[in-house]
C-alpha cells in the first residue's frame, strides 16, 4: 500500500529579514517545519510536502488578533484550492493554532474530495476521545479569543472547561510585554528554568483541580514544545494526563482520513449548486 500524501501549509509567511521570526523563514522542509524532531516517527509513514504559506498581509509579525487570523485564513485559500487542483495530494493539514480558514478550505477540500484537517479542531476532537473535558493551555488574552470562538465554532463549549492565558505573547511591532514566547524553548533546551513552561505548569493544575479538566491541550503552535515537558511535569507531580499539540494529532486525523478515503460532509459544506437540498436545518445548542 502506497503511502498517503499530505501538504503542510504553514499559516504565513514572513519576509526573510521580518524582526517577529517564530520559525527559520528558509531552509529543508526538516528546518523549516516546527518540533519536526517530535513530528518524525509520524512523517516518515507519510509523503509530505510543506508550504511555507502565503506571504503576510497583516504585517511582518506573527497572528494574534482575530483580525490578522482572517487575513492569513484568506490568504491560503488559493494554496489549499491549488493543491487540490493538483492531484498531488491526498489530504491537506492547515498549520497554526487559531485554525485560519478552516471551514473555508474544507468546504474546497470537499468539491475535491480531498480531506483538510486542522490544528486547534485535531486537537479538540483527539481530546474527547480521552476524557470528558479538555483545558487549553494558552499564551495571551487576544489568542484566547480566538480559542474560545474556535471553541463555539465547533460545538465543543460544553466539553472545554476553561481557556488558561500562561501570558507569553508572540513577538510584534507594539510588543511590550516583559515575558515573551520567543526564547522560551530554547532556555528550557539548555537546562535553564522557562518562566513559560512553569506558568503552564501552574495553570494546568489549577485547570485540573478547580476547572475539572481531565486532557490539556496547547493554544498556540509557538507554544506546541511545551507538550512533553508539560507532560512530564505533571506526571511527576502525580498527575496521569494527556497533553496534546496541534501538529501531531492534525497529521495523524489527515492521516486516516486519507486511509480511510472519507472527507467532510458535502452536508455539512454543500457545494452551490448540489445535487440534493435540505428544506429544512436545524440549529444545534450548546
Amino acid at each position: 500500500m502506497s503511502k498517503p500524501r499530505l501538504l503542510l501549509i504553514h499559516a504565513f509567511s514572513l519576509a526573510e529579514g521580518a524582526a517577529y521570526h517564530v520559525r527559520p523563514p528558509s531552509g529543508a522542509k526538516e528546518q523549516v517545519l516546527m518540533n519536526y524532531d517530535r513530528l518524525a516517527h509520524l512523517l516518515d509513514t507519510v509523503e509530505w510536502d510543506l508550504h511555507p504559506g502565503a506571504p503576510s498581509s497583516h504585517g511582518n509579525w506573527p497572528v494574534e488578533t482575530r483580525e490578522e487570523f482572517m487575513s492569513v485564513g484568506f490568504n491560503r485559500l488559493r494554496i489549499v484550492r491549488e493543491a487540490c487542483e493538483s492531484g498531488n495530494y491526498d489530504a491537506i493539514v492547515l498549520l497554526g493554532g487559531g485554525d485560519p480558514g478552516f471551514d473555508e478550505a474544507r468546504e474546497i477540500g470537499v468539491r475535491h474530495g480531498i480531506p483538510v484537517t486542522a490544528c486547534a479542531h485535531a486537537q479538540m476532537v483527539a481530546a474527547l476521545s480521552l476524557g470528558s473535558r479538555f483545558s487549553i493551555i494558552d499564551i495571551s488574552e487576544a489568542h484566547n479569543m480566538q480559542m474560545a470562538a474556535l471553541v463555539r465554532s465547533y460545538g465543543m463549549a460544553g466539553r472545554c472547561a476553561s481557556i488558561r492565558n500562561i501570558d507569553h505573547p508572540l513577538p510584534r511591532p507594539s510588543f511590550t510585554h516583559p515575558h515573551p514566547l520567543s526564547g522560551e524553548r530554547e532556555r528550557w533546551a539548555r537546562g535553564e528554568v522557562s518562566g513559560m513552561l512553569e506558568e503552564a505548569v501552574a495553570h494546568a493544575v489549577e485547570a485540573i483541580e478547580e476547572d475539572g479538566a481531565e486532557v490539556l491541550i496547547i493554544g498556540c503552535s509557538g507554544a506546541y514544545w511545551l507538550c512533553e515537558p508539560l507532560r512530564d511535569r505533571l506526571a511527576e507531580m502525580g498527575w496521569n494526563i494527556p497533553v496534546l499539540e496541534g501538529y501531531r494529532c492534525a497529521i495523524q486525523a489527515a492521516r486516516n482520513m486519507a486511509e480511510l478515503k472519507v472527507t467532510a460532509s458535502a452536508l455539512a459544506f454543500p457545494s452551490d449548486n448540489p445535487v440534493k437540498i435540505r428544506r429544512r436545518k436545524r440549529v444545534a445548542t450548546d
